[in-house]
């Protein structure tokens, strides 16, 4: 069983730049949809974006143009790099896998395994 593993969280200034990874031993996690999900407390885990090992990507909307999700197939890693980043992008960033079936987009994503989580906290 995948169980992803994530790092890079911290505290930012708005408009700064953070890189979110995420990896897991023993899988390859091209085999799985991947994403990152963010919560805060009080609110519902947001979908954040994903990524289908064929390459397609899936952000949400208050993301767009300024967060991308990459693998990097040869060191088994995911990323969230993050950038122009806002107050209202503080939370506790996920990082998720799931098996892959016709998509791997936000909407049909089902998490079969989360990370620990990792904070990211921006400041105006």
């Amino acid at each position: 069983q995948v169980q992803p593993v994530e790092s890079g969280g911290g505290s930012v200034q708005a408009g700064g730049s953070l890189t979110l990874s995420c990896g897991a031993s023993g899988v390859r996690l091209r085999s799985y949809c991947m994403g990152w999900f963010r919560q805060v407390p009080g609110r519902e885990r947001e979908g954040v974006a994903s990524f289908d090992s064929d390459g397609s990507t899936d952000y949400a909307d208050s993301v767009k143009g300024r967060f991308t999700i990459s693998m990097d197939y040869a060191k088994n890693t995911l990323y969230l790099t993050m950038s122009s980043l806002k107050p209202e992008d503080t939370a506790m960033y996920y990082c998720a896998a799931a098996t892959i079936y016709s998509s791997c987009a936000l909407a049909d994503f089902e998490t079969l395994q989360w990370g620990q989580g990792t904070q990211v906290t921006v400041s105006s």
